[in-house]
């Protein structure tokens, strides 16, 4: 659990402190701060003219700031605003310690937050923790680097630690397929040790776990997947490069994709009745679906972009197939 405030575990207060890695003395009544230890020390009597130590003693936020501005160390480590007891965002941790180097991927070490409010800083956008491959919300992917993988260049939009990012080409012979196609991924191979962060244009990010399986996917929804799976520029059965076919990356064997999508995307059983697709708003399909290519001129202004011949992929077989709601970023039309 990240530092933060959470209901106090021993009931006496509505907040307590945890840093980190154990829970600390400051605690909050309605937003006041204050000192109580975890531990109540045995009770003594007080000198005269001093308060006990055992009661709990205010602590504003403007002398904790006066200290460090005299260059004198706080007496207690500030934990940052307040939140009102019913807006604490995080499970109450338990109070035993939880692993350190956990807790040091999930949040910042000391009050990293002090004088600030919002709730851009009140957790609720804090780095998510979990599986190495995560999102970090619809639209962000969080890959923790236990090992290379690849993402689309230029996708990276963040990263903590040692990583390193290089350009990894694919081969003479898919080199050439993209030229022709015009099919293929940019794609940057990843290694080292940390986090890293990667989106497309906003785009929805959608995670997929591949089993000795494939799946076919246009290469504009590609965002990354794991260095182990193989890779390749195909083509749509029924189509061809002189005919204008359609021609997808497959990746294949044991591991992750990621994936995104414009919008909420659909996912259709393609075995339950006979399946068409638009081909600009067709993300990806299992890749042991039987597929062709479907033209209906008659219909072109009406279905698909209306450019004149609606083209679909037409798919049979015991599969999925993933359908975003756009249709692609739209080209202006140039008069010269």
């Amino acid at each position: 659990m990240h530092p933060s405030w959470h209901p106090d575990p021993t009931g006496r207060h509505e907040l307590r402190y945890w840093d980190g890695s154990t829970w600390t003395d400051h605690v909050a009544d309605q937003g006041a701060q204050a000192v109580d230890p975890l531990i109540p020390e045995p009770a003594s009597e007080p000198a005269s003219g001093s308060e006990s130590e055992s009661e709990s003693v205010s602590v504003s936020e403007s002398e904790s700031f006066g200290e460090e501005a005299a260059g004198v160390e706080p007496s207690h480590a500030g934990p940052g605003p307040v939140p009102q007891a019913d807006e604490v965002w995080a499970e109450t941790p338990q109070a035993s310690s939880p692993d350190p180097e956990a807790m040091a991927a999930q949040g910042f070490a000391g009050n990293a937050f002090a004088g600030i409010t919002g709730e851009l800083i009140d957790g609720r956008y804090s780095e998510k923790s979990g599986d190495n491959v995560a999102r970090q919300n619809n639209r962000m992917l969080r890959v923790r680097v236990t090992e290379p993988f690849m993402a689309r260049q230029g996708s990276m939009v963040a990263y903590q630690g040692n990583v390193t990012f290089a350009y990894q080409g694919g081969g003479a012979a898919k080199f050439l397929k993209k030229a022709l196609t015009g099919e293929g991924v940019p794609l940057m191979r990843v290694e080292g040790s940390g986090d890293v962060f990667l989106a497309d244009q906003g785009h929805h990010v959608h995670i997929l776990n591949l089993h000795d399986t494939g799946i076919s996917i246009s290469g504009t929804n590609v965002l990354a997947f794991s260095a182990g799976l193989d890779w390749n520029v195909e083509r749509v059965k029924g189509g061809s490069i002189a005919t204008g076919g359609l021609f997808n990356t497959t990746v294949r064997g044991t591991g992750w994709v990621a994936i995104t999508t414009d919008g909420e995307p659909v996912v259709l059983n393609a075995g339950e009745a006979a399946t068409f697709a638009d081909t600009d708003a067709v993300v990806a399909w299992s890749a042991h679906l039987q597929t062709s290519l479907r033209s209906t001129m008659s219909a072109g202004a009406l279905i698909g972009r209306g450019s004149g011949e609606a083209v679909q992929v037409t798919f049979a077989g015991q599969g999925f197939v993933i359908v975003q709601p756009s249709e692609g970023a739209q080209v202006p039309q140039h008069n010269h």
